[in-house]
């Protein structure tokens, strides 16, 4: 119901990041440093973001500000117009830490909207690669001599934004993960390169480049994605496992361990905050997911209520296969909360038999994949009656 011509966001892409967004900006990059030196006593080398489109337009570019402090340079702007005119390198003494070599993959909606700020990010990575300064203090410029060693491009080495093929969107991990005949870690970071190891910058436009995603995500010691706000969460989307979670699995195949996975959360953004990722779970599941105030609300929806409520499953199944989120206490309380629960129950049989189906067969192949560790055997029966029973009224046309 807006004007003709109007749109939700008005956003100049050459305007990004704003001033305010580098201020939220920097505060996202201190305390992702801060979060992991708390745990691991070490500053990160190496960190993966995510940068959605949606989310540039919201904020003004926080995420990009966020990579810009990481990186050590800090953005200028003309006065008259707000725009950035491009950018400065903060001094090693004035930073107060170590420069971090960053890898960004960004959504195929970014890439079409914001083609400057990916150049802008592009040219502080070579500018930050090109300092002479020593490999405890900047990162990013011995991996870039490390690559060159390897292969002698300098193009390809300083290679740090990757995202879908010109044309293409998506992470391409929700059809997998729909389809169920993925094995292991390799099946999800095979689908995860292919779609997503395409380079962006000057002179690449999308350039296959596989091999050199493959090579930046082997040093990534944390996979971030920022939350803005409070408008939706981890698990009501696909987009989230599929491309934080997916980031996580394919440094998992690609190392053999798994890096730090972290939420920047800028709801506030005067009090920015870093959780792990399985932190942001605990408190997205405890807090919506089994809430009983938004399942009876998803009630009052009818059809579509329950198929939310089916897709909040999915979402996190995708998330515990991805990146290893989901505990045992949280299966167990989804089965439950929402399939055996007889207010619930008879609300899904009535208004979408589907949904039911589903969640019982999600539930059951969580734990036939050992993703659920240690079912209860009572609840893995009375799942298994569940999906035969919908399955038989499904096919009775009840």
């Amino acid at each position: 119901v807006l004007p003709t011509g109007r749109n939700f966001y008005s956003v100049d892409p050459k305007a990004i990041p704003s001033r305010l967004a580098w201020e939220t900006g920097s505060a996202l990059a201190a305390s992702l440093v801060e979060r992991y030196h708390a745990d691991t006593g070490e500053h990160p080398r190496t960190v993966g973001l995510t940068v959605w489109g949606t989310s540039a337009m919201r904020t003004q570019g926080d995420d990009i500000a966020e990579i810009m402090a990481l990186l050590g340079v800090r953005p200028e702007w003309d006065d008259a117009s707000r725009r950035v005119t491009g950018f400065a390198v903060m001094p090693a003494e004035e930073l107060g830490r170590p420069r971090v070599d960053v890898i960004v993959r960004i959504s195929g909606f970014f890439r079409d909207a914001f083609p400057h700020v990916v150049a802008l990010l592009d040219e502080a990575v070579r500018t930050v690669a090109a300092l002479d300064e020593p490999a405890e203090v900047n990162p990013l410029r011995a991996h870039v001599h490390a690559d060159l060693a390897r292969h002698g491009d300098e193009r390809r080495a300083t290679s740090r934004v990757f995202g879908s093929k010109p044309g293409a969107y998506g992470a391409g991990l929700l059809p997998l993960i729909d389809a169920r005949n993925w094995r292991d870690d390799a099946d999800l970071a095979e689908v995860y390169a292919v779609w997503g190891g395409y380079a962006y910058g000057e002179g690449l436009d999308g350039r296959e480049a596989r091999a050199d995603m493959e090579a930046a995500f082997r040093r990534i010691d944390v996979a971030a994605k920022n939350q803005d706000n409070r408008e939706h969460d981890i698990a009501d989307s696909d987009d989230y496992f599929q491309y934080h979670g997916g980031m996580v699995a394919m440094v998992r195949h690609l190392t053999g361990r798994s890096p730090a996975a972290y939420v920047g959360d800028s709801h506030v953004p005067d009090a920015v905050r870093t959780r792990t990722l399985g932190e942001e779970t605990r408190r997205v599941f405890r807090s919506r997911v089994v809430n009983p105030r938004w399942i009876a609300a998803m009630r009052r929806h009818g059809y579509k209520g329950a198929f939310e409520m089916a897709a909040t499953v999915d979402y996190l199944f995708g998330f515990d296969a991805t990146a290893g989120v989901v505990d045992d206490w949280m299966y167990e309380s989804l089965a439950s909360s929402y399939v055996f629960d007889p207010q619930v129950r008879e609300f899904m049989r009535a208004s979408n038999p589907w949904a039911l189906r589903g969640i019982a067969e999600r539930l059951l192949e969580a734990a036939d994949r050992g993703l659920w560790a240690e079912p209860s055997p009572q609840t893995l029966d009375g799942l298994r009656a569940t999906y035969l029973e919908m399955e038989g009224d499904l096919e009775a046309g009840k």
